[in-house]
């Protein structure tokens, strides 16, 4: 694999080793000192394109690029907003950029293709789930994961809905250029089209759980395999609420802070279950902090991707890059 020249700095990394933003060069160290790349990358190096390197060095060939290098750049562009072209001219023009993912100033920067051909390969072998999991035990192994209880929501990420095309299928039906593999669903009155996130979160911000449909899915479908391992409370709003699921979570042991909603033929919510949704609300609403985060820093309100694997991927791989932030912010405080 493709990696700096005897891993010394050159002539040119000493030449402008004082220079880079002070605030950006510390918010990356501070990053990367909370990620334990080595395991990360452990599985990738594993995939028969950098297997074979390892295994033959003399074998002949373009080698790839150190799929460390490549993970930061990943995921330097969650966290920065860049898509692959923007990315690449980044890390040509900003020095924190390179001393963080690992490029000398001699080194020849990743393009655009590379990336995309890097990131079919994580999800070709599913690595995004290897990734996040793997992820998630060293925060807990830090003791960053608070088991208080785990709080589920969902959130729709919109997919454009397509134009026609002006040719006809078969049958003579117009054909579209829309995502097959999206839904359409309603929600306030507004119909949207698209995908929906499922996401456990623990009572600290961090994410734990994340599941990927078609925005057809009703929010509740997917909260039994979210929480299947909880085994002290599941905090969730009136999406959720059902009779049966609270028995059977009473039946674990397991609270069922779930917001009550009124049921047919009750006028109002009875005084004990507004006491009851306003105390569940404070802990519920530690579970919009993610998407809050996602949306406002990251600008993760649409689909960048066609087709429901490849955006289950992207949004993996978003909800990795937001828990190592959320990580390092809970580190220092």
């Amino acid at each position: 694999m493709k990696k700096r020249a005897d891993g010394q700095a050159s002539f040119c990394d000493l030449a402008v080793s004082a220079l880079g933003g002070p605030k950006t060069a510390a918010l990356l160290d501070t990053l990367s000192a909370a990620v334990p790349w080595k395991q990360l990358v452990k599985p990738i190096l594993a995939l028969p394109e950098y297997a074979k390197y390892i295994q033959d060095p003399s074998r002949p060939g373009e080698r790839p690029i150190d799929p460390q290098v490549m993970l930061r750049c990943l995921m330097l562009a969650k966290w920065f907003n860049l898509s692959d072209p923007q990315l690449e001219e980044q890390l040509k023009d900003r020095i924190s950029f390179r001393r963080f993912s690992g490029l000398g100033q001699q080194d020849p920067t990743p393009d655009e293709t590379t990336f995309v051909k890097f990131r079919k390969r994580l999800r070709d072998a599913k690595l995004d789930a290897v990734i996040f999991d793997t992820l998630l035990k060293h925060l807990d192994k830090q003791g960053l994961l608070v088991k208080g209880g785990t709080i589920v929501d969902a959130r729709i990420i919109e997919q454009s809905t397509g134009h026609k095309t002006g040719e006809t299928d078969g049958d003579g039906k117009p054909l579209t250029t829309r995502d097959p593999e999206a839904g359409f669903t309603k929600k306030n009155d507004t119909t949207y089209h698209g995908y929906k996130m499922h996401v456990a979160t623990d009572v600290s911000g961090l994410v734990t759980g994340v599941l990927v449909s078609s925005a057809t899915d009703h929010d509740s479908r997917h909260i039994d395999e979210l929480v299947k391992d909880e085994t002290r409370a599941v905090f969730a709003d009136s999406a959720y609420s059902d009779a049966e699921r609270r028995a059977n979570l009473e039946a674990r042991g397991v609270v069922p802070a779930i917001i009550y909603k009124r049921v047919r033929g009750q006028g109002e919510l009875w005084p004990w279950q507004k006491k009851w949704n306003r105390l569940v609300s404070k802990t519920r609403a530690i579970g919009e902090h993610p998407f809050a985060w996602m949306a406002r820093l990251m600008n993760f309100n649409r689909c960048r991707y066609r087709g429901l694997r490849r955006n289950a991927f992207d949004f993996v791989m978003t909800i990795a890059a937001y828990n190592i932030k959320r990580a390092a912010s809970l580190a220092a405080t």
